[in-house]
């Protein structure tokens, strides 16, 4: 199994980070994962802004040059894991420009003029480790669970991948947050998945 990471975050010093190494460290020790690939969209200084004129159109984000490398790293991984804060309910903006240009039309989907697209990125699967700051069911509680929502149905189901698992830790900033519990629990979950 080939694994692509996308890290969401501005700071090397935070708890996210330290599940960004949590992942990469249960991933080396298994043996199902064969390869790991690290996108640290803050680091790349990825571009999440859209921009669209009369030579650079929607319809063309598949075939963007500028953004290959990304196309790629997708079409190359078998298991996707996002790594990022929630901020106002949903993963932060830099991770949503990313979407918007990588889950294009052509790439990521193709419209059948029926109810739903054809997925293009069957049989990958992903995982999303999120941290906020409210407690672990505010989403469920007060949200309705709109950010897996959004990440599950619109985007994932959208583009034909099913497999989707979610660690969504709440109370990060608190003391009582047992976030060492917390980053050995994914460590353990990726030194054992399998698919």
């Amino acid at each position: 199994m080939k694994m692509l990471i996308v890290y969401t975050y501005p700071n090397h010093t935070s708890l996210n980070y330290a599940f960004l190494q949590k992942v990469i460290k249960g991933s080396g020790e298994n043996a199902k994962i064969e390869e790991v690939q690290v996108l640290d969209l803050y680091e790349e200084g990825f571009n999440p802004l859209l921009m669209f004129n009369e030579q650079k159109r929607r319809r063309d984000m598949h075939t963007d040059p500028g953004i290959e490398k990304y196309r790629q790293q997708l079409t190359w991984a078998d298991k996707i894991v996002f790594i990022y804060p929630i901020w106002w309910g949903r993963p932060p903006a830099m991770l949503l420009g990313y979407i918007d240009q990588l889950f294009a039309s052509n790439f990521a989907y193709r419209d059948t003029n029926g109810l739903f697209p054809e997925g293009l990125l069957k049989g990958k699967s992903v995982v999303c480790v999120s941290t906020m700051k409210g407690p672990a069911n505010y989403p469920f509680l007060w949200l309705n669970s709109a950010h897996k929502i959004l990440m599950k149905r619109a985007l994932f189901g959208f583009v034909g991948i099913k497999n989707v698992k979610f660690f969504e830790f709440g109370n990060m900033e608190s003391p009582k947050g047992n976030q060492t519990k917390k980053l050995e629990k994914v460590y353990r979950y990726f030194r054992q998945v399998a698919h």
